[in-house]
């Protein structure tokens, strides 16, 4: 096999130094998107003519709620054994420190994060936003069905500069050989994902333009959601397992994940049907 038919991979995981902390690429892939989803939902809330001070709060629910879903899912989900068999392991699923044969720490990052740990991690902050600031659940939830393809598009970006994730062997001509891991063509499924929930992203916004109407009725959060962990469900058998117990599963973890998320975008998008939101008319009696 010729593996200079094929794209050689090997970025630096670091993007630069801050002092002796070393900020990595796929941190700023993480924050590049979080901020794209952050102006995107800000913009929203002044469109739809919702106070600032409504808004203003949402962001720290949402950074606190998808980091530790992210997390906690990786942790729980993916390596258990890891994590949850010794204090060392349990420590370092909440700070970003690793214990050394030494004694000493050494900062490590969040090494990490699962997707669908994170949507969990999401919807939970976002029902104690709204039960707290009085906001209406299907609207948020169908801004947030708006903005999530640009950050998670983001996010499969980093997953790329980290080599990880990585696909099965093949001779597609757009194989990358992530050389961090191995000298073998495979297919670039984190490339796939970003680019596919980018597309998702910008279908959704156009339908969005010519129906603004239909936020609050929960046809964005369904569309969000089947679509996105749709395609996931179908990218996973172009991708390597990512733990060993997986393969006497029928299907993988990632898979298994994805049809609840599935299932309640599809129910989502159906109870929609024929609705629209009067938002003005709910401000008004609120107030």
């Amino acid at each position: 096999m010729n593996n200079l038919l094929y794209i050689a991979w090997q970025p630096e995981e670091v993007f630069f130094h801050l002092g002796p902390i070393p900020v990595r690429w796929y941190g700023m892939c993480w924050l590049i998107g979080l901020a794209l989803g952050y102006f995107m939902m800000q913009w929203l809330y002044k469109r739809h003519k919702y106070p600032a001070e409504k808004f203003e709060p949402l962001f720290l629910y949402v950074f606190i709620g998808v980091l530790a879903g992210a997390r906690l899912g990786h942790c729980l989900f993916y390596e258990p054994e890891d994590f949850l068999t010794s204090w060392d392991g349990f420590l370092s699923i909440f700070i970003p420190f690793h214990h050394l044969p030494d004694g000493s720490w050494q900062y490590s990052g969040f090494q990490g994060l699962a997707s669908h740990g994170g949507v969990v991690g999401l919807l939970l902050a976002l029902f104690l936003y709204i039960r707290n600031y009085k906001m209406n659940t299907w609207v948020v939830l169908d801004f947030f069905g708006i903005c999530s393809g640009i950050t998670a598009c983001f996010i499969r970006l980093g997953n790329l500069m980290n080599s990880e994730i990585i696909g099965k062997v093949t001779d597609v001509p757009w194989a990358f050989i992530f050389y961090n891991v191995d000298t073998h063509p495979r297919h670039p499924g984190q490339l796939y994902e970003a680019i596919a929930y980018l597309f998702i992203f910008l279908f959704i916004y156009l339908i969005y333009r010519k129906h603004p109407e239909k936020v609050g009725t929960g046809l964005y959060f369904g569309l969000c959601l089947t679509l996105i962990f749709t395609f996931r469900f179908f990218i996973e058998y172009t991708k390597e397992v990512q733990e060993a117990f997986e393969n006497g599963l029928p299907i993988d973890m990632g898979q298994i994940l994805s049809i609840p998320l599935i299932a309640l975008g599809v129910w989502a998008i159906l109870r929609s049907k024929g609705k629209t939101y009067q938002e003005k008319e709910e401000r008004l009696t609120k107030k």
